[in-house]
């Protein structure tokens, strides 16, 4: 099938450059153009091409991506000259918007695979192919017509859901991301929330069409996503945070008098209160009718062609060749050798009763290991996670000899998405390095965050894990906007589980038992979360199955996994690519410090795989054997 064999087909074509597996991807590139109804497209002959020639084709679909994108733009913080007039509108996100994006990314697709690869250097063939596979990406599943392709995230099945999607992700970008220091900017700022409107009835049309087409919400799902579209609705206008952050901007810049400040932050609340408030009443009010015809089955498999959609998962976000049942095999496999060595360590400080799951939970009700319930206790929370950060740093240059220059820092998830949002995540820096990255924390439920986890978090959401990867990603201007901003599920998650236990090796463990049992139990959700999203999504296990069998893989309370199994409902198989990616890594580090004893580097190691940019496991399991080669 197209989708299942795409990433390492497109590998073995653009660095081998068979002519056989040539012509199976073109036809196989044709064959999904005709299912998302493409104009036809007739391939060009393959002819010896230069660099110049990859850069004109890359630069086209780059420029096509940009220019629907411009909320990502204002992410970047690109130039007019990159990215054109964005400031003042916002994606298409309605039935025909979408499915123009997915047209001209496949199309774009079809360009970079007929560009015969032979005769180039290693160099341009992972650009060719790293290139392909991120138009792929975004062109989504061509089989599943429903939700929406989001720049992160890749085809996701319901654009309106408790934890992600356009109406929530739009306003966390002009409140947190969007700069305003003069009178233009200002005006930008009031025709975009104004555009913000247009871009909720445009995301109202696409539930309408997509539930036309049978594909609704999952019932379990409803709850918080009801409560996320109450809440964003629920203070006077002039209070929310689209307007008072702007406030805090123009009163930040000596370039907007106080007039013009007072007129500004009027207007603002005037479209909020008479534009966005009543377009999210009516995805509210379509979303509560909804509610009453949604599946109570909870998988992707219950939704029209969701098993093709969860292939298309298994492809590109977890990046394996392994099927579903392989999948959740290994991911019982691994959940037992992991909670062995939890047991042991349990054992050794005195908890030998109970399975481990059950002792994991007695142990995070303890006192000792709770933060105060209060605003004290979080801004306790947040400065002990900034001292970690500082640790690391310290430390760092005896794994890494490149490291990022851009500051990350941490901040509380809003308390208006944090019902839904996931207990910890990552938002890269400005890509010109003018805004920090930002270590985003769900202080929602102090009682369920134990400090013996936190550590190993910080490590993974930040430094060495996602904030490294990602921020050098975004420095090698070699590589151009489309890999300096790629999202490789399986590379990127898997790099930042990979890196709890390089923080490990660099001693941010030591004399620390129950630091060392947070970053197992990290690794033990990770792997319990191959055999949910799996059990889910292919076994057709229900909501509460899943619970209950995470809850005691991972030695937590029911309670406290049930927006985690919602989130794997949500987004199917995006949970795979975290453990899956860490085996890959851990498999190839093995095999050069085995092949290069004495000659093994890990600093340069690392180098070998941050600095290409992120990119799929094939090509970076080439990159390995290569660099082997080399050092022998």
């Amino acid at each position: 099938m197209f989708s299942k064999s795409l990433i390492s087909l497109s590998v073995v074509v653009a660095l081998f450059g068979c002519t056989n597996e040539q012509t199976e991807t073109t036809k196989s590139t044709a064959k999904a153009s005709a299912q998302i109804e493409l104009a036809v497209y007739t391939p060009k002959i393959n002819a010896a091409v230069e660099r110049a020639d990859i850069d004109a084709i890359v630069a086209q679909f780059t420029q096509d991506f940009i220019q629907s994108q411009p909320a990502l733009a204002t992410s970047l913080n690109l130039s007019p000259d990159i990215a054109g007039n964005f400031q003042r509108r916002l994606p298409d996100y309605s039935p025909a918007g979408m499915l123009a994006l997915q047209q001209k990314m496949q199309y774009e697709a079809s360009e970079l695979a007929n560009i015969e690869t032979k005769n180039l250097s290693d160099k341009d063939k992972r650009h060719v192919v790293v290139n392909q596979v991120i138009a792929n990406y975004y062109a989504g599943d061509a089989q599943f017509n429903a939700g929406y392709i989001d720049t992160w995230a890749g085809h996701l099945p319901y654009i309106v859901n408790q934890i992600n999607g356009p109406l929530i992700d739009i306003p966390a970008i002009l409140t947190d991301q969007q700069t305003v220091t003069n009178l233009t900017d200002a005006q930008d700022y009031l025709l975009r929330l104004s555009a913000l409107a247009t871009m909720t009835n445009q995301v109202q049309a696409k539930v309408e069409a997509d539930a036309a087409n049978g594909v609704i919400l999952p019932k379990p799902l409803f709850a918080n996503t009801l409560k996320f579209l109450a809440n964003f609705t629920a203070k006077p206008a002039s209070e929310h945070s689209l307007v008072t952050t702007f406030a805090e901007k123009l009163n930040a810049t000596d370039k907007v008098d106080a007039k013009h400040t007072k007129a500004f932050v009027a207007q603002a609340s005037k479209i909020v209160d008479e534009k966005i408030y009543p377009a999210y009443h009516a995805v509210s009010s379509l979303m509560a009718s909804l509610e009453l015809k949604a599946p109570t089955d909870v998988g992707i498999w219950a939704q029209p062609n969701g098993e093709s959609f969860y292939t298309h998962g298994i492809t590109y976000l977890a990046d394996s060749n392994l099927n579903a049942d392989e999948i959740h095999q290994l991911g019982i496999e691994e959940v037992n050798r992991i909670t062995g060595e939890m047991d042991s360590i349990l054992k050794a400080n005195g908890y030998a009763k109970g399975s481990v799951g059950e002792r994991m939970v007695l142990l995070s009700s303890e006192p000792r290991f709770l933060y105060e319930n209060s605003d004290a206790g979080r801004q306790q929370l947040l400065k002990d996670l900034s001292k970690d950060i500082d640790i690391v740093m310290t430390k760092a240059p005896l794994l890494f000899s490149t490291l990022p220059p851009q500051e990350v820092i941490v901040k509380r998830v809003p308390v208006e998405t944090e019902a839904g949002a996931a207990g910890g995540s990552y938002i890269p820096p400005a890509l010109d390095a003018s805004r920090p990255g930002v270590f985003f924390i769900n202080l929602k439920d102090m009682t369920s965050i134990s400090k013996y986890g936190l550590k190993t978090l910080t490590y993974h959401e930040a430094v060495p894990g996602h904030h490294f990867q990602i921020a050098l990603n975004m420095l090698q201007t070699d590589i151009g906007l489309m890999r300096q901003n790629a999202s490789f599920n399986a590379y990127i998650e898997g790099w930042a589980l990979y890196s709890e236990q390089l923080a490990s090796e660099m001693g941010m463990y030591e004399n620390d038992p129950w630091g060392n049992l947070g970053r197992l139990k990290a690794e033990a959700y990770r792997a319990a979360r191959l055999v949910v999203d799996t059990g889910l999504h292919h076994k057709k296990w229900t909501r509460q199955q899943a619970i209950e069998y995470f809850s005691e893989a991972t030695g937590s309370t029911q309670k406290e996994v049930t927006s985690a199994i919602d989130r794997y409902i949500a987004w199917p198989g995006q949970a795979l690519g975290y453990k899956l990616g860490m085996l890959k890594l851990i498999e190839l580090r093995a095999k050069a410090q085995q092949t290069l004893g004495d000659k093994f580097d890990i600093r340069a190691f690392h180098d070998l795989i941050l600095l290409p940019g992120a990119r799929p496991m094939s090509v970076v399991q080439s990159d390995v054997d290569q660099w082997i080669n080399t050092q022998i």
